[in-house]
């Protein structure tokens, strides 16, 4: 007997935030890698002016209309069990809970099967993200199976090559051998990750161990891409093209948004760079000019922004978020703090029309009347853990986290009622998007953490949400955020950088072009899943901006 679990993020807790919900061993909390309020809606970027977004919105997306029919798709969680991902053996009833005092003994993996003189080809520096499928021995005599992921980085010139970040306790790539060693202190955890074989050119397979606390938890098999590299494409296309960029004097970028002719660009803590706000104008986008740079003292842990008219909002971490003025663009003004309920405040922010939404990861989703943009008034809370959500026609659509997808009628703000929720048996409902296609309400949803992706979901009928169509890259990666226009859905995927997807039939979406932007080269890159093209809007003014972790802002042309 099999059984398949997600333990979302156990061994990627490099950014894991106690503060929201702990990080135990078998229920760690999502790490908070920023930003996310961005399904863009109102002047920026939200649903159709058309109402069916179905048709041709322009570039090479041709004709087709879809008619509305589909077929339901079956939902199996973001990663289905494809079996070991290497020929090496681990079996989990011989190995002693105190073997993680020796995790590098050379019995510990059976390695007969592999073809060890293939390692010596591995490149001996980079980045690499990889997909593990954890095994553990249960009372019954059933094997449980733990699907997860975690990044190191090697390094060949002098620098400190990497796990969880943290500094490798041990790297034999010697000849035939390949074994990494490396722990995180703070969560007491250890991993050693022995190759099999080199599968591909930067792609490696083998065997690991993982203890927990002193003790073994689990081991299995792994397959590690080396995410800067993807020699099937090139690096850009459907001419999809970098306009400019700019780096941020604050942090690790996540999070955009563009008024009054200027990006407002906001940053969580990254190593010993303070997070905050970055602002530029950009009336010429080809050229943007920084205008200011704001990080206040024990607060500057941001991850959303949102503009109404003369007011900026920013949510953080540390007081629920922030309001600025921005009458005078290019030097945001404090006005004031607004707590939410949670000691980690608010993780992102929405406005649309006259209310602004604050997703508050431990205490619920807290709604604001704007009557007066700059003293914002509660109007109610909605319980739950959301990291982030939408508004169309009406209805809230609330990525609640580990508690699926959840839709909430807003017709009468004293009495919000769920309409209706989409669960899988695993994965982390994180961002989405909302249109009409083909005369039926369709919602684009997506995921993170490893193997995340965006299902197109009918949802006319909230009570009966039927799964009609994916889009996926590879295993071993993560998406973040999404923005529809039109009939193309704009995709911020991390290491995959930006991908523009036609979803004109969202039962058959196909990539339309993209722009790769993950460098290894780049200051300040880390080996997590997190890492890359976090935050996408787009304006109405024929260009897309981004925020890059490394990069800062980038900006590109509107298909």
């Amino acid at each position: 007997m099999t059984r398949t679990y997600r333990t979302l993020g156990l061994l990627l807790s490099t950014l894991c935030l106690a503060s929201l919900t702990g990080c135990d061993e078998d229920t760690p909390a999502p790490p908070d890698a920023g930003q996310d309020a961005g399904t863009d809606s109102g002047s920026d970027s939200g649903p159709s002016e058309d109402p069916d977004a179905g048709p041709d919105a322009g570039g090479d997306a041709g004709p087709y209309v879809w008619d509305g029919t589909y077929v339901p798709l079956e939902e199996t969680g973001d990663i289905d069990d494809q079996g070991l991902l290497a020929a090496c053996k681990y079996d989990p009833r011989n190995v002693p809970a105190t073997i993680c005092d020796e995790l590098d003994r050379a019995d510990l993996f059976d390695l007969s099967q592999c073809d060890l003189t293939t390692l010596g080809a591995l490149p001996q520096a980079g980045i690499y993200q990889a997909e593990l499928r954890g095994e553990r021995a249960l009372t019954d005599g059933g094997t449980r199976i733990i699907p997860s992921g975690v990044g190191f980085h090697l390094k060949d010139d002098g620098g400190t090559s990497t796990l969880y970040d943290n500094p490798l306790l041990k790297l034999d790539m010697e000849g035939d051998r390949f074994v990494l060693q490396g722990q995180q202190a703070r969560t007491q955890t250890v991993m050693n990750l022995t190759g099999c074989e080199t599968k591909a050119p930067n792609i490696l397979t083998g065997c690991f161990a993982y203890c927990s606390r002193g003790r073994f938890s689990f081991g299995g098999t792994f397959e590690a891409h080396r995410v800067a590299h993807q020699d099937a494409e090139p690096e850009s296309s459907g001419g999809l093209e970098l306009l400019s960029e700019r780096p941020v004097p604050t942090g690790h970028a996540v999070d955009v948004h563009v008024a009054k002719g200027h990006a407002y660009v906001v940053s969580i803590t990254f190593r010993e760079q303070q997070g905050g706000l970055a602002v530029f104008d950009v009336s010429n986008p080809r050229s943007p000019v920084q205008t200011a740079a704001i990080s206040l003292p024990g607060d500057n842990f941001w991850n959303s922004v949102w503009a109404k008219g003369d007011a900026l909002y920013v949510a953080s971490s540390a007081s629920g978020f922030i309001v600025y003025d921005i009458s005078q663009p290019a030097e945001p003004l404090f006005v004031r703090s607004v707590a939410t309920g949670g000691a980690g405040g608010a993780h992102t922010v929405l406005v649309e029309g006259n209310f602004l939404y604050a997703m508050d990861p431990v205490s619920g989703t807290f709604i604001y009347e704007l009557t007066n943009p700059f003293d914002p008034v509660l109007r109610a809370v909605i319980p739950g853990g959301p990291h982030d959500a939408f508004v169309y026609e009406g209805r809230l659509y609330l990525s609640d986290s580990f508690d699926g997808y959840a839709i909430h009628d807003l017709s009468n703000l004293e009495d919000i009622r769920e309409l209706g929720r989409f669960t899988r048996p695993d994965g982390y409902s994180h961002h989405n998007a909302v249109g009409t296609f083909g005369g039926k309400t369709i919602a684009f949803e997506g995921g993170e953490f490893n193997a995340s992706h965006v299902r197109a979901l009918d949802v006319s009928d909230p009570a009966n949400i039927a799964k009609i169509g994916t889009y996926k890259l590879r295993r071993v990666t993560s998406m973040h955020n999404l923005i529809l226009r039109g009939n193309l859905l704009y995709i911020a995927w991390y290491h995959e950088g930006l991908r523009v997807v036609d979803v004109s039939n969202p039962t058959q979406m196909r990539e339309v072009a993209h722009h790769h932007v993950f460098r290894e080269a780049d200051p300040r890159r880390a080996d997590s899943v997190f890492e890359g093209l976090f935050g996408v809007r787009l304006p109405g003014d024929g260009y897309v901006y981004t925020a890059e972790s490394s990069r800062g802002l980038m900006i590109f042309n509107e298909l």
